[in-house]
């Protein structure tokens, strides 16, 4: 596993992280997989986990302290995040911050989440939505100070809209904010053009989040493939979204080098760029862990691959089926 800094906040993260999302509330999950898969990803040199109180109600954070408990003297960095209050995902820009994210309700969920966790301080929470529009609003700033000051958190970030990377560069600007968490992927790569540059500059630590498309990079999907009615990719894969992203992923296997997969070409662009600190997949099952976290090598992708690979973005915009 290699290892990259966080930003310029003064520790080192492994470069594949574990995304906690589809342990929550995805249908098929299983715990004691979810457990299993959790404790190889550590023992594989995995140390940043990034969880949510909303992935399950609070369920994947206590798979996640459960993972804690059983490893102590471990080190895992633990990145959370707070439920909007008025529960709408994206963030409406019409919506003010004091509706959204309250002082009390940051700081309920924060305890929430503790308790869930059962540690003492979370290393990064996050805001699960965001808007710019509440950038020069000085309730987050305050709230995220106090929480620092009395030992809940370490780092505050933001989890950026889906498809908006640039709905955040103003907070970021702000020099207030730690941590950003964005999509990017092959398909993704509009944080390029701004958000990753700045975070650079300005020392934020980087998530990169969905780096398979929600699936759409596994090369498992195929225009009539169905999800379970309560498995969320079943609306996101829904008529509008699952023929074109079949055809686009189906374009990019004509590009694979010789032996290697489309998760394992998605997964080493996710971390091509040195603005981003760890990549975090959704991991599972064990066999993902190992195909995942084995990209962690310190080898790129050709120059002439990833010119290749440019080619292939896909600029897309918020619809209601991709909330």
């Amino acid at each position: 596993m290699q290892y990259r800094d966080f930003g310029n906040k003064g520790f080192k993260v492994s470069e594949i992280g574990h995304g906690l999302w589809g342990m929550g509330d995805w249908s098929g999950s299983e715990d004691k997989q979810s457990l299993q898969a959790l404790q190889l990803s550590l023992e594989l040199g995995c140390n940043f986990y990034d969880t949510a109180w909303a992935y399950g109600n609070g369920h994947s954070e206590s798979l996640l302290g459960r993972l804690i408990r059983n490893n102590p003297g471990k080190e895992i960095i633990v990145a959370t995040k707070v439920p909007p209050k008025n529960h709408i995902w994206p963030a409406d820009p019409k919506a003010r911050l004091e509706d959204v994210f309250p002082a009390k309700h940051i700081i309920e969920y924060t305890k929430r989440s503790l308790e869930n966790l059962g540690v003492e301080r979370i290393d990064i929470q996050q805001l699960h939505v965001w808007d710019d529009g509440w950038a020069e609003n000085p309730e987050r700033r305050e709230t995220a100070q106090r929480l620092k000051e009395e030992g809940f958190i370490r780092l505050f970030g933001l989890s950026l809209n889906r498809w908006e990377p640039w709905n955040g560069l103003k907070a970021i600007r702000s020099g207030e904010v730690d941590s950003i968490q964005v999509i990017y992927n092959i398909f993704d790569q509009a944080p390029e053009d701004q958000l990753l540059p700045l975070c650079q500059e300005l020392g934020v630590g980087v998530l990169a989040r969905v780096p398979l498309d929600e699936g759409g990079l596994s090369g498992k999907l195929r225009k009539d493939t169905k999800f379970p009615d309560d498995d969320w990719r079943a609306h996101y894969f829904g008529p509008e979204n699952l023929g074109p992203t079949v055809e686009r992923a189906e374009a990019l296997k004509k590009l694979l080098p010789k032996g290697m997969s489309l998760p394992e070409l998605a997964m080493r662009f996710s971390i091509s760029p040195p603005a981003v600190s760890t990549s975090i997949p959704g991991m599972r099952k064990l066999g993902h862990v190992k195909e995942d976290i084995a990209i962690s090598d310190g080898q790129k992708l050709p120059a002439d691959l990833m010119a290749k690979l440019r080619a292939h973005r896909w600029d897309r915009k918020v619809a209601p089926w991709s909330d």
